[in-house]
This record gives C-alpha cells, structure tokens and sequence, in this order.
C-alpha cells in the first residue's frame, strides 16, 4: 500500500489523493486508474524480484498492487490467481496457427476470473474497516465477492437479476451472502445497488465504478508477462519477443470492460516500470447481442450507446457497459480490435474447448469464438502467438453447456442396446 499515492480520471485527467475519493471522478463521473509510485518501485524491485517468488497466487505481484497482503491464515482470498495456461496444439491446427494457448481461470476459487478483482476488493473494505461489501451481477462477481468475503467473516450484499443462472444464485447462498433478486435486468441490478450503497454506507464492489477492481484484475497481466518470461527462457529474451514482428495476440471476452480494461492496465504499469518496452496486442470479443463497446470500436469513438442486450452469454450482458472507454482504448492502443460472435459460434467453441479438456461457460468461451472467427477472417496470421482466456467455468451455466452438445441416448440394460447405437 505505500506504493499507492492516488487516483487519475480516465476522462478528464484529473488526480486525486487516496482519501479524496472512492469511486469515480466527481467531475465527469470517469472512472479512476490507480497511480502507483513507479519511481520507488523501480528503485526497490528488479522483474527477477518477482519472478523468483513462489508464492502462488496474485499476492506474489504484492509490490504492484495498491493494498497490504491480506492477514490470517490460507483461505480462498489467499490463492487467488496464478492459474494455468495449457497449449492447444489440436484446435491451433484445426485453424492453421502455429501457436494457441489458453490460460485457464476457471481454476481459481470461485472459478472464474472476478475472484482476482474480489479478493483485492475484499482487502481494501478491510483495511479500511467497511462492514458491509455490495455488488452488482449476474452470478460470477457477486459468487466471488461472496467467496472471498466469507473467507474472512465479511459481511457481503449482492443484488442479482432474477434470471441469473441457478448455479451462480447458488452459489451466493452457499457462501452467505445476502442475495437479493432483481426484477430487472444487470444494469437494473447495477443502478440499484449504486443507490443502496449510497444510501446505507456500503462499501461497493461494482465494476467499472470501483477502481480496485481494475487492480486485482490486471494480475492476469502480470501472470501472462511471467508465463512469457519463462516460455522465452529470461527476462531479455521475453521482451525481445514482445517487440519482435508477431507480438503476443491475447483474446478477452468483454461485457462492461472492465476485464479487458484491467488486462491493458496490468501490462501498462509493465511499461511504465520498464519491464517490457512494447505492448502486446490484445482484441476483444462481445457477443453480438451485447456488442456497446464493438460498436463504438467499429465507429472510432470512446461514446458507448446503449444496447438492448440479449445473448446467451449472461456473464458479458450488458446494456450499458460501465468501463466502455478504457475497454476501447484497450485494443485501440495495443493495435487490437473487436470481434463479435453470435450465440450459435459461442455454443460451438463450448464444444470444441470441451474436446481438449477444458469446460468453459458461454462467456468464456466467447473468446476462443473470436480466435477462431479471427482465424478464418485474417485478423491473426498462422504465425501469431495467441493466448485466449476462459473466463469462467462450464458448470457455472450447465443449461447453457447442454445446448452445445447433443443430448446422451437412454438405452435399455442390455448389451443389444449398446451393440445398436455403437
């Protein structure tokens, strides 16, 4: 947390001190990047002080975040992070690429990718002594949220549309939240959960309005940058490789950004500190039926529109993305761009994943939807490096991973039933 010097609107620029604000810019209502003092970390941390470390979690990038490593013993808000990137040379050949991965964030706690963002979140409503913590979601965040702040007795308030996966609600019951199902859609759930925060003194944990969020997200970032260090062998070969004429391509599903945003935020303090002198390319996916932030990226503009927003993918629908802007300027500043991919190509990448092992839930799998769209369209050259995220877990929507596959046969128990369907 010394590291933690203030608050910069995304918007308008303007810099805040860590006590002056908690949220977002008063001016414009942007959304705020944490400053980090750069200067000191770079005086006291060279890239192989991290790299070295074995603690495997996203606390092992303490000396990049803005809060203190959490008290106690091992718990879920512990292990947080450092999840696997296995290679996918079957599916790479099936799409004429030379170089696929998939780094896997189905293996943290909650399993899904928010357990990074809650479990800081959770750290900072401890530190700064909150009693209540509320969010906003369709199942993953609030089951992170509510995962994370069980772990540690704090008390967690999530308001959920009615529609959310049963398996997500769940979820939030087991760990002892207080759910509360709104008759409306996630931007409904959102607006009201702003208001009660207000109102009652919450601490919240929304996306794209709190700017930790942002900060536990990005240490996918930084897990990526060392999984390239030690895939290129040292430090200089890694970087060589960033800037050398196919730079690493990463794949991110996008519904209110703020993954994508945090993603582009983690590898930017690299940048800043000068651990990495280039940046890799990163192209976001949305679904065609929640596509604000593609729309705005086909346009040139940093404006989001609204859309009615209507896909399967329920952890990345969105009518109002509220980290839009910085989503944009994601791909736009790394040379990237958006992809959309219809219901349909994201229950097909559901199956294809599920041929190689790994179980994603629709919108995690939007972004290998988006490799393989990329693929067929040239967004990627055969030679291209390409990482892809899968953001959550199959069995976070099983009716959803039923629709990609067919239905199993009943058969009679008798051995002529099986020789009649062999």
């Amino acid at each position: 947390m010394k590291n933690f010097i203030g608050y910069k609107c995304s918007l308008c620029g303007t810099e805040y001190l860590p006590n002056q604000i908690t949220y977002t810019c008063p001016k414009d209502n942007g959304n705020l990047d944490v400053i980090l003092d750069f200067d000191s970390i770079k005086k006291k941390f060279h890239p192989e002080d991290i790299t070295s470390r074995t603690e495997n979690s996203l606390w092992r990038y303490l000396p990049l975040l803005p809060v203190d490593e959490p008290a106690g013993d091992s718990t879920p808000l512990h292990i947080a992070g450092w999840t696997p990137v296995f290679a996918l040379p079957s599916l790479a050949k099936k799409l004429n690429l030379q170089h696929l991965w998939l780094k896997d964030e189905s293996r943290n706690p909650t399993a899904s990718f928010k357990d990074r963002a809650s479990a800081v979140v959770v750290t900072r409503a401890q530190e700064i002594k909150s009693e209540i913590i509320i969010t906003a979601s369709t199942g993953n965040a609030g089951a992170a949220l509510a995962g994370m702040a069980a772990a540690v007795n704090q008390k967690a308030i999530i308001f959920a549309p009615k529609n959310a996966p049963p398996a997500k609600v769940a979820q939030l019951l087991i760990f002892g939240a207080k759910v509360i199902l709104v008759d409306g859609n996630y931007d409904d759930a959102f607006d009201l959960s702003i208001k009660a925060s207000k109102e009652f003194g919450w601490y919240c944990r929304n996306t794209g309005y709190n700017p930790f969020t942002l900060e536990g997200k990005k240490t996918a970032a930084f897990e990526i940058w060392e999984w390239w260090i030690k895939t290129h062998q040292d430090w200089h070969q890694a970087d060589s490789a960033l800037n050398h004429h196919a730079p690493l391509t990463i794949f991110v599903s996008v519904g209110d950004g703020n993954i994508i945003s945090g993603i582009h935020k983690g590898f930017k303090d690299l940048f800043s500190l000068g651990w990495i002198t280039n940046m890799p390319r990163i192209i976001g996916v949305q679904a065609q039926g929640s596509s604000a932030i593609a729309n705005a990226f086909q346009v040139n503009t940093e404006i989001i529109i609204p859309v009615s927003s209507n896909t399967i993918a329920d952890s990345i629908s969105v009518d109002l993305p509220r980290d839009g802007v910085r989503a944009v300027r994601a791909t736009k500043e790394t040379n990237g761009t958006y992809i959309t991919v219809s219901d349909e190509e994201i229950l097909q990448a559901i199956a294809e994943l599920g041929k190689v092992g790994i179980f994603a839930e629709p919108a995690g799998a939007t972004a290998y939807a988006g490799v393989i769209k990329s693929a067929t369209m040239g967004v990627v050259r055969s030679d291209d490096p390409i990482l892809v995220l899968n953001t959550g877990s199959g069995l976070k929507d099983v009716k959803a991973a039923m629709q990609a596959v067919q239905s199993a046969p009943v058969i009679e128990p008798t051995l002529e039933a099986v020789k009649k369907i062999l």
